[in-house]
């Protein structure tokens, strides 16, 4: 297919960059992040994020991390989870609404945002990686050249998971059906190796990754498959 005549894209953004609270502390604990907006408040980066887990001590350990972290200024818990009509599941079995102020050096948001990667649904962040899905005006060679500006930039790796453009139905997938568990679920064995032939890793490897048992994450991915696949 050509692009020259193609603009708005939907991409899917996997991201590691470098002094970033977020990455650290989901790499070293078993909980997540939903981010949902970074705004520059007194010359701090100041976001409000959904902190999930399995149980509510994954949750407890994960906030006690944040604020332990040397990259983190403040951290204040708000009564619920930040819960909109865009994001109303949240994985886990536990959450915590919170409010994090860091350096605003250390955010990749204003380097995105700034280019015209507009954010299309909170950003996932677990496992030391954050997962961007984001719309943007552009073709694919203007937006990837500005990619690859935020690279050089933020020192940044940027692997493109998922490229759509939303006005023609074009992308290889549509992930707008799933909850973020089962798109969390089915992107971590897709990384992993686990569609390869032969396979990378074991569902029992994924599993454990996770922290959840062999057959629910076999029910995630089941129930992924037909929502991307088709069939029942």
């Amino acid at each position: 297919m050509s692009h020259s005549d193609e603009r708005g894209l939907r991409l899917t953004l996997d991201i590691w960059h470098p002094n970033c609270w977020t990455l650290e502390v989901t790499e070293r604990t078993a909980g997540g992040l939903l981010g949902h907006g970074v705004h520059t408040i007194e010359g701090l980066a100041t976001g409000r994020f959904t902190a999930y887990g399995d149980t509510v001590e994954a949750v407890d350990r994960l906030v006690a991390a944040i604020r332990e972290s040397n990259l983190t200024r403040s951290v204040w818990e708000t009564d619920s989870p930040h819960v909109t009509d865009a994001d109303a599941v949240v994985p886990g079995s536990a959450n915590r609404g919170i409010v994090v102020k860091y350096e605003l050096k250390n955010s990749i948001n204003d380097a995105l945002v700034s280019r015209g990667f507009i954010p299309d649904e909170p950003v996932r962040m677990h496992g030391g990686r954050e997962y961007w899905t984001v719309i943007v005006d552009e073709d694919r060679e203007a937006a990837f050249e500005r990619l690859d500006e935020i690279r050089e930039e933020m020192n940044a790796e940027i692997d493109v998971d998922l490229l759509t453009a939303p006005a023609a139905g074009s992308g290889i997938f549509n992930d707008d059906d799933l909850s973020t568990r089962q798109r969390e679920v089915f992107e971590l064995a897709r990384q992993n190796g686990y569609y390869t032939w032969p396979r990378e890793v074991s569902a029992a490897e994924l599993a454990d990754e996770v922290g959840i048992s062999k057959a629910t994450l076999l029910e995630h991915l089941r129930k992924a498959e037909v929502k991307l696949l088709g069939g029942s």
